[in-house]
């Protein structure tokens, strides 16, 4: 038996314990005999300490009165509203007195004037602390211009949310932000647009970079830091969009070309070398392991866009990296095939431990997030074992992912809440490679919250601690003519 599998087993005990511990509101009601239907779902989750009140709702009623209680008997209450609304101090005192075991929620909502009590449900508190914050980009859904977006980043522990830079700033797209294994002092953002650049920030420096080189297909993109601190991989894309007509896709983006490659942060070089900027592959998406001597990254056969798009199909591969010398390996070795399969790998990333790797599986391409189809999946890197994340995926699409520092969470993004806008979810990761059940990003009266929310969140990022990124610095080296030009070299 799982640990998780012990948990559910326990809340299904600890929850006949619970009605004493029942507002008067709920003694008085009408009793049924179903746990509430409500939004967002966070029946039998399991959280960590520091998160943020996972204040809910109950579809169809306008008045709730909800009633906490630890193991200890603590409790902690919420009523009068349509929304529940529990204090931040308050409710982290109660996990704090829950850890390793579960807070039992009794509800009671009045709907058509009367008030109905429903069974207890129970959230379980994991003993697993979470990183600090979360950063991720808020972007409206348009396609052909710029609209407003920028790269914001949330604390978990209460519902504070900044942003770090928006593209009201300068003019151009803001993406590809990424850490140093969720280290916020060692940043990566990539700029699109007339100010195009790469902003990085690490040992206390920030500058903006010109990143292609007369060597190389165009601008680094897709980023991901070796744990030294002294390499980037990136990926180089020739990227384009399209639109479909059939009304169960909107759009797809496609890469036309693509080369992989490895930065040198301390000699300002693009380290780069043929078995990794094949002709006729497309290299993409690479990730080194926690020991930095592994680089992941996904390939495929390059086909005619966009007749043969749907036979586009990535393959898992990995090749050495030596850290001391800078030097990529001969030793390419597919990991997954996924092209004997009909499917596609993207945004394969390992977790911080060394044991597993997150990918995302879709039926072709590398643009899963608007793909329907799109899951998890996890590779043992010890048995070689791979299988779809049963615990976490959805009808819809579920797709980028990041994991916590401590390598006991991750973040995905997931469109199962109304099939257009992604919402970030984080699930808890057990020590026997279980996923716990998925709860989405907490927030205050969250039904009217993210229904006049007309923003996508996109790449979560799990963060150790706030970002200290300079706005008014980072606006003025974009914003200037001047770039350091990234150098060149090919691997010994």
């Amino acid at each position: 038996m799982t640990l998780d599998m012990k948990r559910t087993l326990s809340l299904l005990i600890t929850a006949t314990l619970v009605l004493a511990a029942c507002s008067p509101k709920a003694r008085n009601a009408s009793q049924v005999a179903a746990r509430p239907d409500i939004y967002p779902d966070y029946i039998g989750v399991t959280i960590p300490t520091g998160i943020s009140p996972l204040d809910f709702t109950v579809k169809g009623t306008d008045a709730l009165d909800v009633v906490l209680k630890s193991p200890d008997g603590k409790t902690l209450r919420s009523g009068g509203k349509a929304s529940t609304k529990f204090p931040i101090k308050k409710w982290a005192r109660l996990l704090q007195k829950s850890i390793g075991d579960s807070v039992m929620v009794s509800v009671s909502a009045r709907k058509n004037g009367k008030w109905e009590s429903y069974e207890p449900f129970g959230m379980y508190v994991s003993p697993d602390p979470i990183d600090y914050g979360l950063d991720y980009r808020l972007l409206e859904p348009g396609y052909e211009i710029y609209s407003h977006m920028g790269i914001y980043e949330r604390e978990l522990s209460t519902f504070k949310q900044r942003a770090i830079i928006e593209n009201t700033q300068f003019d151009g797209c803001v993406n590809c932000h990424s850490f140093n294994h969720n280290d916020p002092s060692a940043m990566s953002l990539h700029i699109r647009g007339k100010h195009g650049a790469t902003l990085l920030q690490f040992d206390g420096k920030l500058a903006a970079y010109n990143t292609k080189t007369d060597s190389t297909l165009g601008f680094c993109v897709y980023p991901y830091w070796h744990p030294s601190g002294n390499y980037i991989a990136f990926s180089t894309n020739s990227t384009r969009q399209g639109f479909h007509v059939q009304p169960d896709k909107i759009i797809e983006v496609f890469d036309l070309d693509s080369d992989m490659q490895v930065y040198d942060v301390r000699n300002n070089q693009i380290i780069t070398a043929p078995q990794i900027k094949r002709e006729g592959i497309w290299e993409s998406f690479p990730a080194f392991t926690p020991d930095g001597r592994t680089l992941y990254f996904t390939a495929a056969k390059a086909i005619a866009i966009p007749g043969e798009l749907t036979q586009s199909h990535y393959n898992l591969m990995k090749v050495s990296f030596d850290p001391e010398t800078g030097t990529i390996g001969n030793d390419v070795e597919l990991v997954i095939d996924a092209a004997s399969m009909s499917k596609s790998v993207c945004f394969p990333k390992p977790s911080y431990d060394g044991r597993y790797l997150m990918y995302t599986l879709c039926d072709y391409g590398t643009f899963s997030i608007w793909h329907h189809e799109s899951d998890l999946w996890l590779l043992d890197l010890l048995t070689g074992e791979t299988r779809p994340i049963d615990e976490v995926n959805s009808d819809d699409t579920d797709s980028y992912h990041n994991w916590s520092s401590n390598s006991r969470w991750f973040v995905f993004s997931s469109r199962r809440d109304d099939g257009l806008f992604t919402r970030p979810y984080i699930a808890h990761f057990d020590e026997n490679g279980v996923a716990g059940k998925p709860f989405m990003l907490p927030q205050r009266d969250p039904a009217n919250y993210y229904e006049d929310l007309f923003r996508s969140f996109n790449v979560p990022e799990f963060v150790t601690g706030p970002v200290k990124m300079n706005k008014i610095r980072a606006q003025k080296a974009i914003n200037a003519p001047e770039r350091i030009q990234f150098g060149f070299r090919w691997s010994k």
